[in-house]
């Protein structure tokens, strides 16, 4: 089976633990996009949708950094998890059980909106970019990360992530789900939103538990990360 989303659900009970190797190079992966994504804008004192939140990694960093932070997943125990952990720290994040395609939030009610390990597990991309267009606030920001479409990032992501290492479960990916760049580009056109810049995200070193580290690549082609924004309207 490929695309299968109940890895999440799975490890909900150990997501935090620091137990299970993926989940380990899925914590690893936050600071190495935020270390990027804070540099395309200012969070604190934002209110900011973490779309595809799954336990709660990178809405407790976004938490970290001064933003209102709201999270959703259709991950229902991921979700429970990433609750359950935040409220123990005395975290305000709201977390919701949900998909990307209907977003149960109003109209312009952020001013982010980031999606990270998402958008190449998505039924219906085009919908997802156009409900991000739709909570967004006029002059707001879409952030995201996903995988490129090609043999070399399904060598990558795959056969050496997936297969041979075992960075994450098998099946985690469908490859013909993979989006290159210039096809998220024009999606993010047709939702109205403005693509800015794209940079490579890929493994930058080794941690002292022989985990892989993260970080800004120069290249696309296997991990990319960009960003899009939803214009200002005319008497804006």
């Amino acid at each position: 089976m490929r695309n299968n989303l109940a890895i999440y659900d799975d490890v909900a009970d150990q997501w935090w633990s620091d137990d299970i190797r993926w989940v380990r190079t899925l914590k690893n992966l936050v600071p190495g996009r935020l270390a990027w994504m804070d540099r395309q804008l200012d969070w604190r004192d934002r209110d900011v949708l973490d779309l595809g939140c799954a336990g709660g990694f990178m809405a407790e960093a976004l938490d970290d950094r001064g933003a209102r932070v709201s999270g959703i997943d259709p991950a229902a125990r991921a979700i429970a998890a990433a609750d359950q952990h935040a409220r123990a720290a005395g975290r305000a994040i709201d977390y919701t059980t949900g998909v990307g395609e209907a977003l149960p939030y109003p109209d312009q009610g952020f001013d982010a909106v980031v999606c990270v390990d998402v958008l190449e597990h998505v039924q219906d991309l085009d919908q997802v970019l156009a409900e991000v267009h739709r909570v967004l606030r006029p002059g707001g920001c879409f952030v995201f990360d996903t995988i490129n479409r090609n043999a070399l990032a399904r060598l990558a992501t795959i056969t050496v992530a997936e297969d041979i290492l075992r960075l994450l479960p098998r099946g985690t990916h469908d490859p013909a789900l993979f989006i290159k760049p210039a096809e998220l580009r024009t999606a993010l056109t047709g939702a109205g939103l403005e693509p800015g810049r794209f940079t490579g995200l890929g493994p930058r070193g080794i941690n002292r538990r022989g985990d892989l580290t993260f970080g800004r690549l120069p290249l696309t082609a296997i991990l990319y990360m960009g960003t899009a924004e939803k214009p200002l309207s005319p008497n804006d």
